[in-house]
């Protein structure tokens, strides 16, 4: 089973482009198990291992819901803060193949150097980490 960690922010328009990279992976979706995550802030989890607070969050529902149509096994898992961190930390204990990101529109400038939290799971992973764009619904 090949497994990928799909952290989502805020943007159901980037959340969309993820799930839509998984989705186009050349692959069969009964040999991907997709883990959906997003960082909460601490006063927002009760128990980091029940995944209950994260059914609130628009864009993590959203991309459950996208993947599940289309016949992956998705799970829900909360990751800590900083994001960073709970990223790397959700990739090595789901024993995750790959990270797919997304990512934000910049200016040719801003393009030189992602985000910070992008940055630092690309730099840091173990495993191959994918950048992907929005996907408007």
């Amino acid at each position: 089973m090949y497994r990928i960690l799909v952290p989502v922010d805020t943007d159901p328009d980037r959340a969309r482009g993820q799930a839509a990279f998984v989705e186009d992976l050349p692959t069969d979706a009964a040999n991907i198990e997709v883990i959906v995550t997003h960082a909460l802030p601490p006063d927002d989890v009760k128990d980091p291992d029940d995944p209950e607070g994260l059914e609130e969050v628009e864009t993590v529902t959203l991309a459950r819901d996208y993947l599940e149509e289309r016949g992956y096994d998705v799970t829900l898992a909360t990751a800590r803060l900083p994001p960073a961190d709970g990223i790397l930390d959700l990739a090595e204990d789901h024993e995750a193949d790959h990270i797919v990101m997304g990512s934000r529109k910049r200016s040719p400038t801003g393009k030189v150097i992602f985000g910070s939290v992008s940055q630092q799971v690309l730099l840091e992973s173990p495993v191959p980490v994918t950048i992907v764009g929005t996907k408007p619904a």
